[in-house]
């Protein structure tokens, strides 16, 4: 076997005479702190230790693609509800599909894989596929064990708008039907755009086509003044109330992409974050004590976007809101890989595959993970001041969305972190394979 000297590999690596100092630190700390991971039950005692109490735990992702960070927010997960008694799990997912889910995983009738197919629009494959399919059979066995207060999991999303209008208008029907029948009215013009939503914009905005902008204010006003009339909603009464606020927030969204980048995102972060806030508090007063709800979504949300190139944009993350709002009881988690192979579509809409994920540029924090030469690892920032200040710095880092573009990475998929102020820990799995999608899972029948 042959040995290579740290500051040797680093000349390799970065392409440089000689390693700066700094990164010879980096590494050298990164080897003698991180704890490998080996598929053993100990291997996350030290996340949960460092996490405490906390009461909301956001888990990332690199790609949307990759089958090890579902796989391994799924273990993470299940330690925090056993072991931590956390409530319900949160999915970077519209709010009406993984309401048939919630459904599935308290006793509903049907199979795992038919409440998973609500998840029916593009893109398809981040949820259904075969982790989440084994994760939502675990969660419905737990919960037979705990009936009368079973595991929730809801999504936060908004990309289910004419869903949404219809679950007002279908709860408005049992208590008001003069008041169902304006609703309806007022949500029609989306009846135009219920196999492709986002097409609502461009016509409203481009095309200066009548939108629904007034009476989607409207249905979320008259819905307000029925969850304040309580003192703590019902279920029917609080998702037909989120579901007001998920198409008034998709409604603006939609409009927004088409006027300004930097402001669609951050309404949709805020409404990621506002839907959390109502959910822990909605469960909390049910509970009778703080609700504890752990969160999967893409890293770019779940990081601090104060410690990234997202900040210079001016753009916000969940992950900052959460700690601006709520300090020390988040805790914010980074998963990355270096390299392997991921699940991913080209275009917006388009057909997902099997692509070749390129190793990770060199200077790049995934680079640097890869060459403590673990298949999988964990640090964890918080009691290493020295660790969390070599990690301090600023260096590019990989994001992959539901699009892979290859050939132009460093442009689409490059941004620079602050990897030890953006999370709180990370794991880094080296090789990532890709995701296995349930059958229809794809747009085509041939979607390899």
């Amino acid at each position: 076997m042959i040995r290579i000297s740290i500051p040797l590999l680093m000349v390799w690596a970065l392409g440089v005479s000689a390693a700066p100092p700094s990164v010879e630190r980096t590494l050298s700390l990164q080897i003698s702190v991180a704890r490998p991971l080996t598929g053993g039950t100990l291997d996350y005692d030290e996340l949960l230790n460092a996490m405490g109490d906390v009461s909301i735990v956001l888990l990332g992702e690199a790609t949307h693609g990759s089958r090890e960070f579902y796989r391994e927010r799924a273990r993470i997960t299940r330690r925090l509800i056993e072991e931590k008694g956390f409530d319900g799990v949160v999915l970077e997912a519209p709010w009406e599909p993984v309401r048939r889910l919630d459904a599935y995983i308290a006793g509903g009738l049907g199979s795992a894989e038919e409440a998973l197919a609500g998840f029916a629009r593009y893109p398809r494959w981040p949820w259904r596929n075969q982790e989440v399919l084994d994760f939502a059979r675990w969660l419905r066995v737990y919960n037979e064990t705990r009936p009368d207060s079973p595991l929730r999991v809801f999504g936060m999303d908004l990309y289910s708008v004419p869903e949404s209008a219809g679950a007002v208008a279908a709860y408005l029907d049992a208590i008001s039907p003069a008041e169902a029948a304006t609703a309806r009215e007022d949500y029609r013009c989306f009846s135009s755009y219920l196999d492709e939503p986002q097409e609502y914009g461009l016509a409203v905005v481009l095309h200066h086509q009548a939108g629904c902008g007034a009476g989607v204010r409207r249905q979320l006003a008259w819905m307000q003044l029925r969850v304040n009339g309580v003192e703590i909603a019902d279920e029917a009464l609080f998702a037909a109330w989120q579901s007001a606020h998920t198409v008034a927030s998709g409604e603006a969204y939609y409009r927004a992409v088409h006027q300004n980048w930097v402001g669609s995102w951050n309404l949709r972060e805020t409404h990621l974050a506002d839907t959390l806030d109502r959910l822990r508090t909605w469960l909390g007063a049910r509970l009778g004590r703080e609700a504890r709800l752990v969160v999967w979504a893409h890293n770019t949300h779940q990081g601090d976007a104060r410690a990234t190139d997202q900040a210079v944009t001016g753009e916000l993350s969940l992950g900052q809101l959460m700690r601006e709002r709520h300090g020390d009881k988040v805790f914010l988690v980074g998963l990355t890989t270096y390299h392997g192979q991921v699940r991913a579509s080209s275009e917006w809409g388009g057909r997902d595959r099997v692509k070749n994920l390129r190793p990770a540029r060199r200077g790049s924090w995934s680079a640097l993970l890869h060459q403590a030469r673990q298949p999988a690892l964990l640090m964890v920032f918080a009691g290493h001041p020295a660790l969390a200040a070599a990690f301090g710095k600023k260096r590019l880092d990989r994001a992959v969305g539901v699009n892979y573009l290859p050939g132009d990475e460093r442009a689409m998929h490059y941004y620079h972190v602050r990897l030890s102020r953006q999370f709180d820990a990370v794991i880094h799995w080296d090789r990532t394979t890709p995701l296995v999608p349930l059958e229809g899972a794809h747009p085509n029948a041939d979607g390899r």
